[in-house]
């Protein structure tokens, strides 16, 4: 038995044997319970579905039962009649918005980072008339520089920053969402924990994180755990195959989601899971067998 192994089945075994700690309901705005089986709620971003146009591929997604639409948040106040007329009349509704905004948050640059308040504001604002779970963000991308030092006081000047910004979303019907990623991506934040920690230390509802099972391959030793440790501050989940971030199936034996489904199952996670991923194959092909997957392995979980 490898680390990564043993380390999900203890923990699974630890967990299973407690009840949803206490410390999880506090400011948690959904209940926690285990007395029925919430369903997988499926998302696309806009380009998963075959299709020339939105409303083909949203006919697509409304023919397979899946129930969310991510958009990019670039140019989303302009988008907002489109995005609202598209989906009138359609079981489909804004999951979360990815990103989008120019700046960052821990730029060095103050004319950056004011770059990146105005910015994430306008989406957040437009994110609210959608109706959206709340905004994707990264504190920094390894590329961005220059950056603050990753130390006590840039964690501090982050939590500070996000809680403005988190009463700012509340004040529009949405919440941030910090995303962790892999260390080749983004060395500052990587882990669900650190990201529900940092949302913990705001104590505000506006401050929510996610789970991505692509950076969560590289960074995570446990899906069970690390999902778990987002308790209530879990707000959206990405998914790709595990090799390649193509569609789940397409790796193969690796595209296995079942220890982080059960995950969210037993937290009566009520929100999307969404496809954030590339085919090397026919996406008329490739997608309904993804859909197929996550399904089956959610009922296994």
């Amino acid at each position: 038995m490898d680390r990564r192994t043993f380390l999900k089945t203890s923990f699974a075994g630890t967990v299973l044997a407690t009840t949803v700690p206490a410390t999880w309901l506090a400011g948690c705005t959904t209940e926690v319970s285990t007395s029925q089986t919430p369903p997988l709620r499926l998302s696309f971003q806009e380009n998963t579905a075959p299709g020339e146009t939105l409303t083909e591929r949203l006919d697509f997604m409304e023919a397979h039962g899946v129930v969310g639409l991510e958009p990019s948040g670039r140019g989303l106040g302009d988008r907002l009649n489109e995005l609202q007329q598209a989906l009138r009349g359609r079981n489909i509704q804004i999951s979360a918005i990815c990103a989008g905004f120019s700046g960052f948050i821990l730029a060095e640059d103050p004319t950056v980072r004011a770059t990146f308040d105005r910015t994430m504001k306008e989406i957040i604002a437009a994110a609210g008339e959608l109706g959206s779970t709340g905004v994707i963000m990264v504190p920094a991308f390894n590329q961005q520089t220059p950056v603050m030092p990753h130390n006590a006081d840039t964690r501090a000047y982050l939590v500070e920053q996000l809680t403005l910004l988190g009463e700012y979303a509340l004040q529009h019907g949405t919440t941030v969402i910090l995303e962790p990623l892999n260390r080749s991506e983004a060395f500052y934040l990587r882990q669900v924990a650190d990201a529900a920690s940092i949302c913990r230390d705001t104590a505000c509802d506006g401050v929510r994180c996610m789970g991505d099972f692509w950076h969560m391959t590289a960074e995570e030793s446990s899906d069970y755990g690390a999902l778990y440790s987002g308790g209530p501050y879990l707000r959206h989940i990405h998914i790709a195959s595990r090799g390649k971030r193509r569609m789940p199936g397409e790796d193969g034996e690796r595209d296995n989601y079942v220890e982080g489904f059960r995950a969210l199952k037993q937290m009566n996670y009520p929100y999307y899971v969404s496809f954030e991923c590339g085919s090397t194959g026919d996406r008329a092909q490739t997608v309904p067998a993804a859909l197929t997957l996550l399904r089956t392995q959610w009922d296994q979980a």
